[in-house]
């Protein structure tokens, strides 16, 4: 008996160490940025960048003609994995108070210490999202909120008085 609890002891002080060692990977695929309405936005540039073999990032920069921009943000989480869900988040009512809405807040902090999106209506500016890494947006995919292994499509809509004016779609595997 004390060697069989031994053996299991050993076995999983073994299990947890190969555990800790074995770590998921974000890596982003492709980026798309569109104007649907090029007279109220349009973008300057987006891309992803790799700057050498471990540092990859995302860049985009949108330039608004029509300010002040009081929009609405809808987010679609789907395309590659069909558990996702749709949410509709009103951008300016949300950055008032990022607190109401948790689904909503976890996603802002992906890009919020990289942009200028970072106070509330009307924005009376260009918009830009200044290289988001890879490492910061592996540890939020692995480590604080774990997804499962695989390819992603996140989507978003941005609307401004009720119509569709830009869509950008981000693309990444974790593996």
């Amino acid at each position: 008996m004390l060697k069989n609890n031994r053996f299991q002891l050993i076995f999983i002080s073994v299990f947890l160490f190969m555990a800790e060692q074995i770590s998921s990977k974000f890596e982003f695929t492709n980026l798309q940025c569109t104007s649907t309405d090029k007279t109220f936005a349009d973008f300057e540039f987006c891309y992803i960048r790799s700057a050498n073999r471990s540092y990859k990032y995302i860049t985009l920069k949108v330039n608004l003609f029509k300010t002040p921009f009081n929009g609405i943000l809808y987010k679609r989480f789907s395309g590659y994995r069909p558990f996702m869900f749709n949410i509709t988040v009103d951008a300016c009512r949300f950055l008032k108070n990022p607190e109401s809405n948790p689904v909503g807040k976890y996603f802002y902090e992906f890009f919020n210490s990289y942009s200028n999106l970072n106070h509330s209506c009307p924005f009376d500016h260009d918009l830009f999202v200044d290289k988001i890494p890879t490492d910061f947006v592996n540890h939020r995919v692995t480590k604080i909120l774990p997804f499962p292994e695989g390819d992603y499509q996140l989507e978003t809509h941005w609307m401004a008085y009720e119509i569709d004016r830009a869509v950008v779609k981000i693309y990444y595997t974790i593996s």
